[in-house]
């Protein structure tokens, strides 16, 4: 992927030359330092802007919050807590409040990172496996932890099945299954983005413009679909992770 934007670039000048001073402290070459180095990629840029616009906006709703006159950025900001909120009791009941802040965070990062496709010339982040394999590890290690937490060591016993003499088949079987829901998530953010990518590009590399802006909004409903998916997936997770019903 290029390196289009100048924040990729001001990112790998800064870190590059901190990577390539350590390596030649132990010994290695500069030649060699510079081959090791690694480089951030227009992927992990696209990310950043996309953290700093969130935290942006979200420092701006707080700073003009209103009561009596909310501006715009505070009615979105609301329209989405409600939708999240919304979803969360109906999903996970009964003190899904404290999970909120994380869902409503992963549906706005996968959305916007999922619309930076619509920028011509610019690829969908998500489109690359390790952004939707790191949201979705991020994911899995986050509704674990709050399984133990709500159900301390009994926490297990949702891996051990019903009856206790078949616990020795089902809790490997569990594993694989809860391993297989990263897997999940992942190829199904990443599918989905890198076709609604390579199908907009080849049709605006085949005919006239009219046409493949019908497939920018495709692309759009593509990203919201799964943006949405995804965060309805992390909240069942979470729903049966924390559930005292085993």
């Amino acid at each position: 992927m290029p390196e289009t934007f100048l924040l990729v670039r001001l990112l790998n000048d800064l870190l590059m030359g901190v990577e390539v001073w350590a390596y030649q402290s132990i010994g290695v070459t500069p030649a060699e330092a510079a081959q090791k180095a690694i480089k951030v990629n227009q992927a992990l840029g696209l990310e950043l802007l996309v953290v700093a616009g969130l935290v942006a906006f979200f420092l701006l709703v707080k700073l003009t919050l209103s009561v009596d006159k909310p501006n715009p950025a505070q009615q979105i900001a609301e329209i989405v807590h409600d939708f999240t909120g919304n979803q969360g009791e109906q999903v996970i009941g009964h003190g899904y409040e404290r999970f909120q802040p994380f869902v409503t965070c992963i549906l706005l990062f996968v959305l916007l990172n999922n619309f930076t496709g619509l920028i011509p010339g610019v690829v969908t982040s998500t489109s690359l496996p390790s952004v939707p394999l790191g949201l979705a590890v991020l994911t899995f290690v986050f509704y674990h932890y709050h399984g133990f937490r709500a159900n301390g060591i009994g926490y297990v016993k949702q891996f051990l099945g019903p009856v206790w003499w078949i616990a020795w088949l089902l809790f490997p079987i569990e594993i694989i299954s809860h391993c297989a829901r990263m897997m999940s998530l992942t190829i199904r953010l990443y599918a989905n983005m890198f076709a609604s990518d390579l199908v907009t590009l080849v049709f605006f590399s085949l005919v006239p413009l009219a046409l493949p802006a019908a497939f920018l909004g495709l692309h759009f409903f593509v990203s919201c679909i799964q943006a949405y998916i995804f965060m309805l997936l992390s909240m069942i997770y979470l729903s049966q992770a924390v559930s005292h019903e085993h």
